[in-house]
């Protein structure tokens, strides 16, 4: 039935590098070099942090949650319905070049982003988190049909520590370049930042040939009619139907919406935390996300130790109520130091909830299903809601109270609905009896 091995080493091998190829775009685009050069251009050399964009006057840290926010908004109803397509034509690994030539190919428009060209930086920040967000849909539906799932938690756990390590080289390459850009030929940092985001594009696109080489065209072997579009829906449609009914999947789920908002928000508002509300300068801020990298690849590799002793479900709560803690440790937070000290957490337990959440929802999947996209689309549509909701209720609380230290307060709520929520589940394949 299938044209692989499970837990094939070279077949996982590839799958993990997939995350070496996309991770570039989370750190050095969403949490790092990006933000910061992004703060630069936006504001006036007054100080001013207001900037026109379509005629309306708005706060560049707002315009720049806002965007991230609508994009999810764009991809999420049209992933369900190309899932569903993918599903009956065994063709995810179509849909996954598509998304990821957009997302890397959006990574390079970047180089063109000045502070006379506002526009095209919002449109490039849009179309790579399109691109980011919907191909990760159909890379993660291959979890279940490359490893069994006794494998999940160490497999996924893997890919995101080959994401981890792949980003950082990437970024240790652009901060040569930004620190010393006339060794290399550049007149200035300015114009050095943006070559870095055009690595990044090739980076992504480049190194994701090595995964589209290997991963299976059509595991199943589908042989599919015409009238692709509606037997897509009629794929979803099957799906969801599965869905409502399975009350553990259902929970969890909204569950993974609550807790993933805070999650998400942290990760992409960190470095503007730090620079809007601590003043830390650019160098500083960088590092800091370098050491939240390098640590979350040790908690993800922790906690998938720790999932496979005590279960998935004890290793997530544990990890949300650890997140809540900080939460209300970044409201308080004074000093640089202080602000290390939380980035050390938040990367210990980053690493370890992501890759969890993912291989809890591949082994609470029904395991004769061969429907892995449209599973993985409601699981990721899941994932860009919570982004949205996440990212512009940060802005908007930063928009009405003037202070970011109220949005990252607000972020705990999230985490505590999410906690009971995940209480209700009831699945012994998620936990330890």
């Amino acid at each position: 039935m299938n044209e692989i091995t499970l837990n094939n080493p070279r077949t996982v091998r590839a799958w993990c590098m997939y995350d070496w190829a996309n991770s570039v775009y989370s750190l050095v685009i969403t949490s790092a070099i990006f933000p910061v050069y992004y703060q630069a251009v936006t504001t006036s050399s007054d100080g001013k942090d207001v900037v026109n964009f379509l005629g309306f006057e708005v706060v560049n840290s707002v315009l720049y949650s806002y965007a991230l926010s609508f994009s999810f908004l764009i991809i999420a109803p049209l992933l369900p319905l190309l899932s569903g397509m993918a599903d009956y034509t065994g063709n995810k690994k179509v849909f996954m070049k598509l998304f990821c030539y957009m997302g890397g190919l959006s990574c390079m428009g970047f180089y063109f982003f000045t502070s006379d060209t506002l526009s095209w930086g919002i449109l490039c920040v849009v179309l790579a988190s399109i691109g980011y967000s919907g191909s990760l849909v159909f890379y993660d539906a291959y979890l279940p049909e490359i490893a069994t799932p006794d494998q999940f938690d160490k497999t996924s756990a893997r890919g995101y520590s080959y994401g981890y390590y792949g980003s950082v080289i990437m970024m240790i390459i652009a901060l040569v370049l930004i620190l010393s850009p006339t060794t290399f030929g550049f007149p200035n940092e300015g114009l050095a930042t943006r070559f870095s985001f055009l690595l990044v594009g090739l980076w992504w696109i480049g190194f994701a040939q090595i995964s589209f080489r290997r991963l299976p065209d059509n595991p199943y072997h589908q042989k599919p009619e015409k009238q692709k579009l509606l037997k897509g829906y009629n794929e979803l449609r099957k799906v969801w139907n599965i869905l409502k009914e399975n009350r553990d999947i259902k929970f969890y789920i909204i569950a993974y919406f609550f807790y993933n908002m805070g999650v998400q928000t942290v990760m992409y508002m960190a470095a503007t935390f730090g620079d809007k509300q601590l003043k830390l300068p650019s160098e500083k801020l960088i590092a800091t996300v370098l050491l939240i990298q390098l640590v979350a690849s040790v908690g993800a590799n922790l906690f998938a130790r720790f999932s496979n002793q005590r279960g998935n479900k004890t290793a997530i709560i544990t990890m949300i109520c650890i997140w809540i803690v900080i939460c209300f440790a970044a409201y308080f937070v004074k000093d640089e130091y202080e602000f290390y000290a939380i980035a050390f957490a938040v990367g210990i337990v980053m690493g370890g909830i992501q890759a969890l959440s993912r291989a809890t929802y591949s082994k609470l999947i029904p395991q004769n299903s061969i429907q892995h996209a449209s599973y993985f689309s409601f699981y990721d549509v899941t994932f860009n809601l919570s982004v949205v909701f996440g990212t512009f209720s940060y802005g908007l609380i930063e928009h009405i109270t003037g202070s970011m230290r109220n949005s990252t307060l607000a972020l705990a709520l999230y985490f505590v609905i999410g906690l009971i929520l995940l209480l209700k589940v009831k699945s012994k394949e998620i936990q330890k009896v």
